[in-house]
């Protein structure tokens, strides 16, 4: 537990930027802040391992982390990119297991977290936190949902412009150091090789143009309708 004074007045600012969280009373807020621990990480260091024991809750303060599977020959699966301002493992921490995949940092990255039997208790004792929980679990559901309708009636081409569309933001994709296109394909369930295709393909197609650090989309209802979005 928090008695750093500066410490805690962080930890609360964390907290108002998080959905799950936003919207509580302050006596609420006081008693979550007192639970908070703060951690770094480097780039590439592990948050934690799936399979692991040691479950908590994580919110994000700054920097970007990945959520991913394994299979047992090495092949990777991300399942979700994460940034500030965004929480991570209540499902591990609502279904009282072990971790339900590994997280690792993409850069530099602090997080705050909340063990699993103190965030248990809060749930125990205030309901309401639990209803906000649950509603953005379901939300992560539907999501997760989705992937995996991308990943198996989906084409790569459209995979690559629903991901271009959902990430982009007033028509363009600024690319952090660490999006490659390592990164995106594995996001995208395929190989850089293919990716650097489907970019090609939407490239020709006057959609969107790429930079160095960016990709700028030309038409975005072209774009929105190559990732079925139109409907």
């Amino acid at each position: 537990m928090m008695s750093d004074d500066a410490l805690i007045g962080k930890a609360k600012v964390a907290l108002a930027q998080v959905p799950y969280f936003s919207n509580l009373e302050p006596a609420l807020v006081d008693l979550i802040t007192q639970q908070m621990q703060y951690q770094a990480y480097a780039a590439g260091q592990i948050v934690f391992l799936e399979g692991e024991q040691n479950v908590a809750l994580y919110i994000v303060q700054s920097g970007w982390l990945k959520a991913l599977k394994t299979s047992p020959d090495g092949r990777e699966q991300a399942l979700h990119f994460i940034g500030p301002g965004e929480v991570f493992n209540a499902i591990g921490v609502f279904v009282e297991d072990s971790n339900p995949a590994t997280v690792m940092a993409l850069e530099a990255s602090s997080v705050w977290v909340i063990e699993q039997r103190a965030m248990l208790d809060l749930f125990d004792h205030h309901p309401k936190l639990g209803r906000f929980i649950i509603r953005r679990l379901a939300g992560r559901v539907q999501q997760l949902i989705q992937m995996v309708e991308d990943l198996s009636l989906r084409s790569i081409e459209a995979r690559l412009a629903r991901y271009l569309v959902e990430q982009s933001e007033e028509e363009q994709l600024v690319r952090p150091r660490w999006a490659t296109q390592a990164e995106i394909a594995n996001r995208l369930g395929t190989v850089p090789d293919v990716l650097n295709r489907a970019l090609r393909s939407l490239v020709r197609e006057n959609l969107i143009r790429v930079e160095r650090h960016q990709i700028q989309i030309l038409d975005y209802s072209g774009l929105k309708s190559k990732a079925g979005l139109d409907g």
